[in-house]
C-alpha cells in the first residue's frame, strides 16, 4: 500500500511524509523511495498503522539519520553501515575514519540515486555524467535510477577531469576493469554451471575471494608503475 505523505502521525509517531520534511534540512535528497528501499534491505522496520501505513518513531528517526551519515560522510555500502548499526543500537563509540578494508565486492548495494542526486554529489556537470555513461563508465539508467557504484566512479572521475583527463582517456581504465573480470570468470564458469544452492555459494566465494585477492594485486602493480614515473 502506498504512504499518504500528508496522513497524521499517530501520537509519538510520524507518518513517512512527516518523517522526510523532519529530515529534509540535514539530508535534501532524502525521499520516500529511498526510505521503502532501505526497509527493503532490512536496514529498517517502521510499525505499520491500523491502515497499514508506515508509522517511525523516534528510535526508527535516529536510525536513519545514523544510515544516511555513513552514506552521505563516508559512501558505505549497506552491508557495512548493517555492521555498524549493530554497534550503534548497543551505544558502543563508532570510529567513523575507520572502513573496513573487505566491504564485499559483489554484494556492494546502495540505494537508487536519481541524475540530479549523482551530479549535485559528485560535482559533475550534466554533460559529463552523460558522457561517462556513452564511454561505458557508468551504465545507462535503469527508469530513471543509476546503479551503487555510479556515485564513486562520478566522484573520482570529476577529481581526473580537473586534472585535465576526458572521458575518453578514462575507457583504459574501463577495459582494464574488464579483462581482470575475465580472468575472474575463467577461473569460476565450471562453478558457474552449477545450478544448486551449494554450487552457487561456493561459487560466489570463489569470484568473492579472487577479486579481493585481484584487486591487492592491481593495487601493488599499479603502484609501482606510479613510483617509476617519479624515478
Amino acid at each position: 500500500m502506498a504512504d499518504a505523505g500528508d496522513l497524521d502521525g499517530e501520537e509519538g509517531l510520524l507518518s513517512i511524509g512527516e518523517l522526510i520534511n523532519d529530515l529534509r534540512e540535514e539530508f535534501p535528497d532524502v525521499s520516500i523511495s529511498k526510505v521503502r528501499f532501505l526497509e527493503s534491505q532490512g536496514l529498517l522496520a517502521p510499525a505499520r498503522s491500523e491502515g497499514g501505513y508506515r508509522m517511525f518513531d523516534e528510535s526508527d528517526v535516529g536510525r536513519l539519520r545514523f544510515i544516511l551519515r555513513q552514506q552521505r560522510d563516508h559512501f558505505l555500502p549497506l552491508k557495512v553501515i548493517k555492521s555498524k548499526l549493530t554497534l550503534w543500537e548497543r551505544g558502543e563509540e563508532l570510529d567513523d575514519s575507520e572502513t573496513p578494508s573487505r566491504t564485499g565486492l559483489i554484494d556492494h548495494r546502495s540505494e537508487p540515486l536519481t541524475e540530479s542526486e549523482v551530479v549535485r554529489r559528485s560535482g559533475l556537470t550534466e554533460a559529463q555524467l552523460a558522457a561517462l555513461v556513452t564511454h561505458g563508465l557508468i551504465d545507462a539508467p535503469i527508469g530513471s535510477v543509476y546503479p551503487a557504484e555510479t556515485l564513486v566512479v562520478a566522484s573520482e572521475a570529476r577529481r581526473l577531469f580537473v586534472q585535465g583527463l576526458e572521458p575518453r582517456h578514462l575507457r583504459a581504465v574501463k577495459h582494464a576493469a574488464e579483462r581482470e573480470a575475465d580472468v575472474i570468470a575463467q577461473l569460476s564458469a565450471p562453478l558457474l554451471r552449477i545450478k544448486n544452492p551449494e554450487g552457487r555459494e561456493q561459487a560466489r566465494n570463489v569470484v568473492e575471494a579472487t577479486g579481493e585477492s585481484t584487486l591487492a594485486l592491481h593495487r601493488a602493480l599499479f603502484a609501482a608503475e606510479l613510483r617509476r614515473l617519479l624515478e
